[in-house]
């Protein structure tokens, strides 16, 4: 089953940022991840959440989120992050085909 990966960061070091996003694509794609947001604008219609920069991707499953988030490669660009940033990160599951049956 699908799982979508999700952060919003607050970014305070654009310049040291951009360090990260240059690196980071290549271990998304290992794990069979891929961009579905990557920072667009957005509108908030209900509630207090206001996202700083949104990035939505989709990953085979959860356990590939895991991987790619505990790969040796990754935790440098770990450290990268949290030093120019403030990020929150959520993987969820997505919905089966029994979840949603076609009509």
């Amino acid at each position: 089953m699908a799982a979508y990966f999700i952060s919003d960061a607050e970014i305070h070091d654009p310049a040291g940022y951009r360090e990260y996003t240059a690196k980071v694509p290549a271990l998304i794609a290992k794990y069979g991840g891929e961009y579905l947001v990557r920072g667009g604008d957005f509108e908030v219609h209900e509630g207090h959440w206001q996202p700083h920069r949104l990035v939505i991707f989709r990953f085979p499953d959860r356990a590939a989120v895991r991987a790619m988030i505990t790969d040796p490669a990754y935790l440098e660009l770990k450290r990268i992050r949290q030093r120019t940033s403030t990020t929150c990160l959520v993987a969820v599951d997505g919905m089966s085909s029994e979840d949603h049956p076609h009509e």
